[in-house]
Formats: structure tokens, sequence, C-alpha cells
């Protein structure tokens, strides 16, 4: 945990914050903070800076809080990713929100299993635990949106639109006529597909929809490969 991220309801009229629960726990078992310490603070979806530790009881740490910094910039990257297997969706959410992503779509294709529609990662709140982590990992403070979209065709045609307007459009296909760009000029919107690659009818809704077909190189990758060796590209 690189950032220690306050939650509004955890501040005191006084400038204080009082912490609990697994934060607190990482406060005393990871960092062993003790009173007088400071800690990198943020507060969720507004600016960061430092917290100095007052009390420390295995109920709660309380820290006077000073912040007076702004969060770093986003990458101008919208994401528009193929729901991935269960087992590597956590890795593959928490990477996407530590490197900077704020908008981020999950959409079903025709190599995606239904199944993974009913996995609980993607119910509210452990949905929102993931991008939490990748905040503190990232000593960020504002969370991306998520979307979930699991028909193709509509999502394409109606709402992808709106999305990626004014962004040069991307979609990251095995064989794609060029290699990923670096620049990112006025915003990026990049596909990536499931791990059995897009049908050709998919891959033509998309080129009719304005998105350039782009590659790494010759290898298949896996998503949780695939995703940050992208978007690696626009840091």
């Amino acid at each position: 945990m690189n950032l220690i991220l306050l939650h509004p309801d955890d501040l005191t009229a006084d400038g204080h914050a009082r912490v609990t629960g697994r934060r607190a726990g990482h406060i005393r078992e990871v960092h062993r903070a003790e009173k007088g310490d400071e800690l990198r603070v943020g507060l969720l979806g507004g600016r960061m800076g430092t917290g100095r530790v007052e009390e420390v009881s295995p109920e709660a740490i309380v820290m006077s809080v000073r912040l007076m910094d702004d969060p770093p910039r986003p990458l101008p990257v919208t994401l528009l990713l193929a729901l991935p297997r269960p087992k590597a969706f956590r890795r593959v959410l928490q990477g996407v929100t530590t490197l900077g992503v704020k908008r981020i779509a999950l959409f079903g294709a025709y190599k995606v299993e239904k199944s993974y529609w009913q996995s609980p990662w993607l119910e509210p709140e452990p949905l929102r635990e993931q991008l939490i982590l990748g905040l503190e990992q990232a000593r960020d403070t504002v969370l991306p949106r998520v979307t979930l979209h699991p028909l193709f065709k509509p999502f394409i045609e109606d709402e992808v639109p709106g999305l990626a307007g004014g962004t040069r459009r991307l979609v990251a296909h095995p064989g794609g006529m060029g290699v990923c760009p670096t620049g990112v000029g006025d915003g990026v919107t990049l596909a990536i597909g499931p791990e059995g690659g897009f049908t050709e009818y998919e891959l033509g809704l998309l080129l009719k929809a304005g998105f350039e077909p782009v590659t790494l190189g010759p290898r298949i990758l896996r998503t949780e490969q695939a995703v940050p060796a992208l978007l690696g590209r626009f840091l």
C-alpha cells in the first residue's frame, strides 16, 4: 500500500482522519507506524498529502492530515476490453487502474464465455475493491469508471461512438497492419479482444467504426500480458 486512501467519512472537522479495518491493519503491521510518523495519504476523489500519526490502537489509527497535492494525470486512453476469464480479471483490472486509465468498458465477444458474466467479481463492491487496490499501488485517488456491455454488436454500434469521440481508435489484433503507436495526441481509444481473438465479423464491425488494427508483433499474448504491454506504449 503506497498510499493510505482516505474516504470522506474518515475525516473529522478538526483536520484529522480516523482509519479502521484493512487500512489500519496495514499501517500497524506493514508500515509499523508509531506516533509521530508521517505517511503518504490521499482523499478518494480528491487531493493527496501527508498524514501524521497521532494515535495507534487496535481499533483505529488517528492521523492529522494535510492534503496539498493533485493526483497524477490520468492516462488519456479509453480502454475497451473483452471480459477476461475470472482468474485473470482481478489482476488485469488492478493493473489497468495502476497505469492511470480512467475509462474502462468491459464487453462481450463470441470467444468470451457467457459464464464469465456471472462472476461475483463484477458485482459493484468487489469491483470497487480491485480499483481501490490499484489506486493504492499507484498513489492515485481518482476511481476509474467501469461499465459492462455483454452484447458486442450493440456496444460497438451504439455505445462506442460516444466513448471514442475525438480520439484515435486502435484495435489490437494479430496481423494488424502496423505496430501499436506510442503517441496519444488528443487521446486514444484502445480495443483489446479475448484471448482467442476477434472473429472476422467482429473485426469488420470495429473497422467500420473507425478502428485501425495494430499489433505488438508475432507473439500471441494472454490478456494479463497484452494489456500492460499495450498500455505501456502510451505512458
